[in-house]
Formats: C-alpha cells, sequence, structure tokens
C-alpha cells in the first residue's frame, strides 16, 4: 500500500480503506491525498491557515468540529490536540495555523502543497 497512510492506520494486507482516516463519511472522496482542515465558526487562526492556502492556490476540505461532535472526536483521536484550526496536507498532520506558516516560512510548504495537487 502507498505511504499515504499513518502506519497506525494501515487497513489489514488485501483490504484497501473506503476514505481517508481523518474525513467524515459525508466528505468521501477518492483522492485521499489532500488538504483537511478541521476549524470551528468562530476561530482566527481558522481563518489564517485559510488565508494562507488560499494565498497559495490551495483548495481543501474543511470539517466543521464546532458543528459536529463525531468529528471532532474523530480530529482528537488522530491528532492528540483539541484546538483547531488542525491540518492535515495528504496523510501528514502539519498541525495548526502557527506550524503551517512556519512550512510556509521555511520554504517547505510549496512541495507539500505541490504533492497533493
Amino acid at each position: 500500500m502507498p505511504a499515504r497512510w499513518p502506519a497506525a492506520l494501515q487497513p489489514p494486507a488485501g483490504k484497501a480503506p473506503a476514505r481517508p482516516p481523518h474525513l467524515p463519511r459525508s466528505n468521501r472522496r477518492t483522492n485521499v491525498s489532500g488538504i483537511t482542515l478541521y476549524t470551528t465558526g468562530l476561530c482566527g487562526y481558522c481563518v489564517a491557515a485559510k488565508n494562507l492556502l488560499k494565498s497559495r492556490g490551495a483548495a481543501w476540505t474543511e470539517v466543521r468540529v464546532d458543528l459536529d461532535s463525531a468529528a471532532r472526536e474523530r480530529m482528537q483521536r488522530l491528532t492528540g490536540r483539541s484546538s483547531v484550526p488542525q491540518i492535515f496536507i495528504g496523510d501528514r498532520h502539519v498541525g495548526g495555523y502557527e506550524e503551517l506558516a512556519a512550512l510556509d516560512r521555511a520554504g517547505e510548504l510549496k512541495p507539500l502543497l505541490e504533492a497533493v495537487s
């Protein structure tokens, strides 16, 4: 299986997963490589993360954890964090806005975005 899935979430041999593990069933997609933001409606860092990604020409899937308690539990299980935003680029958990901005300043964000576009 390609290395897109974290080792702990690898499906059993011969069984392909139906969706990326960090997306709720309502956001299934065929391309498991993408950008997913776990956000809430009133979150300045969430807005900043979306603005940064937008300025880099990226598209993303937004999962509102303030509207879906199961999504919040999934986010916490996958990241070990309860704060938002939580950002995944492909299978990589980037962290929050500050980590995203640090990747951008270091020149490491562009290659990540190109890999999932």
